[in-house]
């Protein structure tokens, strides 16, 4: 597939970009390597590849899950001006 340089203007137009005859021949030239390349890569047999989710093969080191900080919850709580059952009490701020 490649684009002519009315295909270009025009989606110069629909997407409310001025563009000048010089910049419409560059994104031309640019557009048309871009969809070459596309076709190039939809050529090749990839039908016993399997799908990854990153280039190289790698796991992530995960640290133990366990709690390091002493819960607080009470000493922030003694500072609002309003708390409810655990909760934070403000003002109705939308009608």
């Amino acid at each position: 597939m490649s684009l002519t340089l009315e295909q270009v203007r025009r989606i110069a137009e629909l997407a409310r970009i001025e563009i000048s005859d010089a910049e419409a021949e560059s994104a031309l030239g640019h557009l048309n390597r871009i969809f070459f390349l596309i076709e190039e890569m939809q050529a090749v047999d990839a039908s016993g590849v399997e799908p990854m989710a990153h280039a190289q093969d790698l796991a992530q080191r995960l640290r133990e899950d366990r709690v390091t900080e002493t819960d607080r919850r009470g000493a922030y709580q003694a500072i609002a001006p309003e708390t409810e059952a655990g909760l934070y009490l403000v003002p109705k701020v939308i009608e």
